[in-house]
């Protein structure tokens, strides 16, 4: 290959639990697979996480023609709950958290209320053309490093310039990168409340400026929000709930006290269907191969 390793074709039985379309990265999960099985069949195993996400990532954008980042492949590859600091593209900073949400009574969980993502490229492509067409007023390929003193100075420009949904939506980047700081510094001090806190602000900073949770110009398709709705009449301030993913449909998720969860379940599933709602445990361990010793 291009990058110096060696590929060659292989057969394979793959089963998954992820529900394909549904914003949970199951494109990110098969690349990757795919990737860590060329690198056990033909390299000894030697691809490195960051590289497995890398080809992932360019798997993606080049032959599937979606700009995506790299977030979830790295995840994948990777495995476990991560902080990801993509200042260097190339090298990205990844590192490993120890979140206590079942020590301190939360159940992790992903809702999916029946709208499918798959064709909607167009709608994920918008988000970074517009974050790097307001980069561009500033003289810069992206947001990354710009204040947002700075940014609001010159905001009648960006307006002007670019208009002010990609000014909404680079608000929500500015505040986010900053948030997603907090929220690091909230899982390693064990504050599971506070993250939650921050989780609640950076779903509604999503829905309001990033504005992926429901499809332009589909008024009667708008199953996330109104999940998102249900969810949180629910849950009141004894938990919270927030869009997975990219958005515009797919799943949201939800930390919902456990001694709740059963009865959370079998209230969403009465708008939504049985089994739309599925308990998720976060896997210590990314792609990786799995010897199964001779008993004979």
């Amino acid at each position: 290959s291009e990058a110096g390793y060696r590929i060659g074709g292989f057969r394979a039985i793959a089963d998954s639990r992820v529900l394909p379309g549904s914003g949970l990265s199951s494109s990110a999960a098969m690349e990757v697979l795919f990737g860590a099985i060329l690198s056990g069949l033909y390299n000894g195993g030697s691809v490195t996480a960051p590289e497995l996400a890398k080809f992932g990532q360019n798997a993606e954008n080049i032959h599937f023609g979606k700009p995506c980042g790299r977030m979830d492949q790295t995840a994948s590859a990777t495995g476990g709950v991560l902080s990801i600091d993509f200042l260097d593209p190339d090298k990205p900073r990844v590192k490993r958290l120890a979140p206590r949400f079942e020590e301190d009574g939360f159940v992790l969980a992903v809702i999916a209320p029946g709208g499918d993502h798959a064709d909607l490229t167009k709608e994920y492509a918008s988000i970074p053309h517009e974050m790097r067409a307001v980069a561009s007023v500033f003289g810069k390929e992206t947001l990354r490093g710009l204040e947002k003193n700075s940014f609001l100075r010159k905001l009648p420009e960006v307006r002007t310039a670019v208009g002010d949904r990609a000014a909404l939506r680079a608000l929500h980047f500015l505040d986010e990168n900053e948030r997603v700081l907090s929220m690091t510094k909230a899982l390693e001090e064990g504050r599971t409340k506070r993250f939650l806190k921050l989780v609640k602000k950076s779903g509604l900073s999503s829905w309001r400026f990033l504005q992926n949770v429901t499809v332009p110009g589909e008024p009667r398709n708008q199953s996330l929000a109104l999940a998102l709705a249900l969810s949180e009449s629910f849950l009141g301030k004894r938990g919270t709930s927030r869009i997975h993913g990219g958005g515009f449909a797919g799943t949201i998720q939800a930390y919902i006290l456990e001694d709740e969860f059963k009865e959370y379940r079998q209230y969403m599933e009465c708008f939504f269907g049985k089994g739309c709602v599925t308990k998720l445990r976060v896997r210590k361990e990314g792609a990786c191969e799995v010897r199964i010793a001779d008993r004979s």
